[in-house]
């Protein structure tokens, strides 16, 4: 049995306690660990990380004892812990124009590093941040939970069964309403510095990484990009009731073009009332069939099922186009996203396993992003191309 101690950086936010504590670290210790392929068990000792000592008190004491019967550590002293012999990962969710601080102090005294996306604003440093983590030969990698989403994996499924023929297009719609907080008896849903650009908000920042890891992998990999990012509400109200000025971009369209011809179009915006599926839906048609897969479910139409449609505005739809939709059952127990890939790493740091999801993986997203925005600005196609940084 072998047990990793993991410093736990930005937990008290929504993500880092929601899916990285909870559902993630908390459930990993109450299955009692996790197994290697060679019946190894890895055993985990969160240390919680933070400035709101009520907060990490809350989370390690309450909470904890609430999920496994037993409170975990805690601390306001980041450095101590971060540096500490005993501590064997560094993960960090807290926010990104944080990131690079807490990453470079982990790589120092030969950490293993984990932290949330995107790794950087600026792929510069995104890539400069990767090269550091190889150069010293600390095992890393980035969060990009999406791939284990259980539509996803069905999407995937059908795409390796061969159901769709030659794929032709893809279409993902993303969002929903975030409420600006101005209005009676509904709070806002997500914080403030998301609608900030100068503390690293933004919604091409924030979901192009996504978009981009999620691509290669179902598709392939990303040449070119067309953007457009708006900011549709120009003032919200912020955690302390005051208004604020939005600068960041809260609705982003593009189009991304892959190195195999096909096209795949992404609509994302936090200004847009839901009615879809899901607050994600990707859509993939083929040549015999088609696919719409949201967070869970996957719903598909083989060309066998595939209506006539007939143009005529003067009279009613006489054809319910959901009807003709097939949804896939579950083929197996799918586990939380964020957990599957926590377990993965742990047993890529205690046992060599491989781990492809790395600091560098996750550049790659902020170089999409930073594509994206100069395609906005400068309204053109943008190669993405590291070595496009000069």
């Amino acid at each position: 049995m072998k047990t990793l101690t993991i410093a736990m950086h930005g937990v008290t936010g929504r993500m880092g306690t929601n899916q990285h504590y909870i559902r993630s670290i908390l459930a990993i210790m109450r299955q009692g660990g996790v197994v290697t392929e060679d019946g190894q068990t890895i055993q985990i000792k969160p240390i919680l990380l933070g400035r709101n000592e009520s907060k990490l008190r809350q989370l390690a004491e309450t909470v904890a004892t609430q999920e496994i019967g037993h409170s975990v550590d805690w601390s306001t002293d980041v450095d101590a812990v971060i540096t500490d012999a005993a501590t064997d990962i560094v993960f960090d969710s807290s926010s990104t124009q944080m990131r690079a601080t807490i990453v470079r102090q982990a790589i120092q005294h030969g950490k293993a590093v984990y932290c949330e996306k995107p790794i950087a604003i600026d792929p510069h440093e995104a890539f400069k941040l990767a090269a550091e983590c190889e150069s010293a030969g600390v095992k890393n990698g980035v969060v990009q939970d999406k791939l284990w989403l259980p539509g996803i994996r069905k999407l995937r499924m059908l795409r390796d069964q061969g159901f769709f023929g030659d794929i032709l297009s893809v279409r993902g719609e993303f969002g929903y309403w975030v409420f600006a907080g101005d209005e009676p008896n509904q709070t806002v849903q997500r914080p403030s510095w998301n609608y900030r650009r100068e503390d690293g908000g933004g919604m091409m920042i924030d979901m192009f990484c996504h978009w981009q890891y999620l691509i290669n992998d179902l598709f392939g990999p990303v040449k070119k990009v067309l953007a457009h990012a708006v900011t549709d509400l120009p003032e919200r109200i912020d955690e302390s009731g005051k208004p604020y000025k939005c600068t960041a971009d809260d609705s982003a369209y593009a189009l991304f073009l892959l190195e195999n011809g096909l096209t795949c179009q992404f609509n994302s915006s936090w200004a847009t009332r839901v009615r879809r599926d899901d607050l994600l839906t990707v859509q993939v048609d083929g040549t015999k069939g088609s696919a719409v897969a949201g967070l869970r479910e996957c719903w598909t139409q083989s060309l066998a099922s595939t209506p006539r449609p007939i143009w005529n505005p003067d009279i009613p739809q006489p054809i319910n186009f959901y009807e003709g939709w097939q949804k896939l059952p579950d083929a197996t127990h799918y586990d939380n996203a964020f957990k599957i890939q926590w377990e993965l790493f742990l047993k890529h740091v205690a046992a060599e396993a491989d781990f492809p999801w790395t600091l560098r993986s996750g550049a790659a997203g902020v170089l999409l992003a930073d594509a994206g925005e100069t395609s906005s600005s400068q309204q053109r196609w943008v190669t993405v191309d590291e070595k496009e940084l000069g």
